[in-house]
């Protein structure tokens, strides 16, 4: 199974039209990712970006109807947005799989978004590698599962399972060590989406879902 995912990005004031042509050919979508063995597909809208995730069999399959289905569909979306990030080109920056749930009504899914500074991607992966060395191979089995991040053109997006057993209220010395990670990270990097406007005070929209098998 491989974790493959691809951003497309709105034309200039298609926003609107373009969410409703997903809406449009989803159900028959759907239908098409399910007989091909693509699994946990999901579609997520941040400012003028399409963040596609999925996960897809080592050789995805298609019928030749599910084949024309994909270009009908892909033709679609020409008029309202291009591809950003093509399927297969996102350096992997970071990942935990840990423990991934099969069920999905044990998890809720998170998905992030920021930009990078100019030259700060070798930083970035450098800082996140510190963090699966200091793992030592240990399996983790929450909160965070199923967890990667990739580089998207200077944008990074990622994909998170959070495991809904290990919900609580953030203890003083969590929120400091995140607040002490995140303030770090902003010299770096700066957010597109709200999951740090509690720290820094400002006002981001949340990342959301458009679509998801």
């Amino acid at each position: 199974m491989k974790r493959n995912p691809f951003v497309l990005r709105f034309k200039d004031g298609k926003k609107e039209e373009g969410l409703a042509v997903i809406g449009g050919f989803w159900n028959e979508c759907k239908g098409a990712l399910k007989r091909a063995g693509i699994e946990n597909f999901s579609i997520w809208s941040i400012e003028d970006f399409l963040f596609c995730y999925g996960e897809f069999p080592d050789e995805v399959k298609l019928s030749p109807a599910d084949q024309a289905g994909f270009e009908a569909w892909r033709a679609a979306l020409a008029p309202v947005c291009d591809v950003f990030a093509a399927q297969g080109t996102l350096p992997l920056m970071y990942h935990d799989i840990g423990i991934v749930r099969a069920d999905k009504s044990l998890i809720r899914h998170r998905v992030f978004a920021t930009k990078l500074k100019e030259g700060c991607a070798a930083e970035y992966k450098r800082r996140h590698d510190g963090l699966i060395e200091k793992r030592a191979g240990k399996i983790t089995e929450g909160p965070e599962s199923n967890f990667t991040i990739w580089n998207a053109n200077g944008y990074i997006f990622g994909y998170c399972e959070l495991v809904k057993s290990f919900d609580h209220e953030m203890t003083e010395a969590e929120k400091a060590s995140t607040i002490a990670w995140e303030t770090r990270q902003l010299e770096i990097m700066d957010w597109l989406t709200d999951d740090v406007d509690w720290i820094t005070g400002q006002k981001h929209d949340s990342i959301k879902l458009v679509a998801q098998e």
